[in-house]
């Protein structure tokens, strides 16, 4: 490999595919992710290898993995991406946020608990400010994030969001939500004031795909009160596990922040002990937040969060 060039330049669109790589830990993900075939994804990394003169990635049994000069390369990556924004932001600051055009990404009862609350009151005080959501979870949220495609995501801390120390983007928090087990009306539990979880461990359970954040919360509220649930009915959709429930199929750990969920069948009721609870945050890529648009969006989301907070506490 050639001695690092003292006039090498960047392709950002392939320095945009290693930050994926360190993301998604394999080509083949990465590939999936930009809607790639892995050989382009290679060819894109080996580019970028020779613009800089340095190995980028190394075998690793069946796959690959960085190399050290790949994680210096990604610390000033962040850096550009973060510089980028602020530009970017600079530009739309004359605007003073009145008029744009952005997309929030969130996952579903954020969807249904914040977003209607938010959108209103922008719709009151901004009407040039359009503002589209679509629903999506990390890790791909965040990769569309990444790509321009959403501008803010609204996520649950778990283990396929970033770290709270990410230096990729900048955080907002909105909200603790609280979790209340739903049960059959006609349940050994249902009249009980608080239910203790391990009880539940004989019982079939409705719960989201592990990989949303509602099945990965469930499952690991489940471990902590020392058992692995028996899942029954894999289910995402709020209404449909609740109709479940109310219908004796299981039970489930509910959120606060989906409520109301008004079923003549179904019971919820507070976990004994230690409250479960997620927490919800907003998310932009660093450099981004002074933009005044996503700042008045930010704003209002925040806005929400404390007023969805006041009726999602312990209690």
């Amino acid at each position: 490999m050639e001695q690092v060039s003292g006039s090498f330049s960047i392709d950002l669109r392939r320095l945009g595919t290693l930050r994926e790589l360190e993301r998604r830990g394999s080509l083949a993900g990465t590939a999936r992710a930009l809607h790639l075939t892995p050989s382009a994804v290679s060819q894109q990394l080996a580019s970028l290898s020779r613009e800089l003169g340095v190995p980028l990635v190394e075998r690793q049994g069946r796959g690959v993995r960085l190399t050290g000069q790949a994680r210096i390369v990604l610390e000033h990556a962040d850096a550009i991406a973060a510089q980028l924004e602020r530009a970017r932001a600079d530009l739309q600051a004359w605007g003073r946020g009145q008029r744009g055009t952005l997309t929030v990404g969130a996952f579903s009862s954020a969807i249904s608990g914040l977003l209607p609350v938010a959108l209103g009151e922008l719709a009151r005080t901004r009407p040039d400010l359009r503002v589209a959501v679509v629903e999506a979870e990390p890790p791909d949220l965040f990769t569309r994030l990444d790509a321009g495609e959403v501008d803010v995501a609204v996520a649950v801390d778990f283990a396929a969001a970033p770290p709270s120390t990410d230096r990729r983007y900048t955080r907002t928090e909105l909200l603790t939500d609280v979790l209340d087990v739903a049960l059959p009306a006609t349940h050994r539990l249902a009249g009980a004031d608080r239910v203790p979880l391990r009880e539940l461990a004989a019982d079939p359970w409705v719960v989201g795909d592990a990989r949303s954040c509602c099945g990965a919360v469930t499952r690991s509220v489940c471990a902590a009160a020392g058992f692995t649930p028996q899942i029954r009915h894999a289910v995402n959709d709020w209404q449909s596990l609740t109709a479940l429930v109310e219908a004796g199929a299981g039970v489930a750990l509910v959120p606060r922040l989906v409520r109301p969920l008004h079923r003549p069948g179904l019971v919820l009721r507070a976990p004994e002990g230690q409250r479960p609870s997620r927490h919800v945050f907003a998310a932009v890529r660093a450099g981004a937040e002074s933009d005044p648009v996503l700042t008045a969006v930010l704003d209002r989301l925040a806005a929400a969060g404390a007023s969805a907070a006041a009726h999602v506490a312990p209690g």
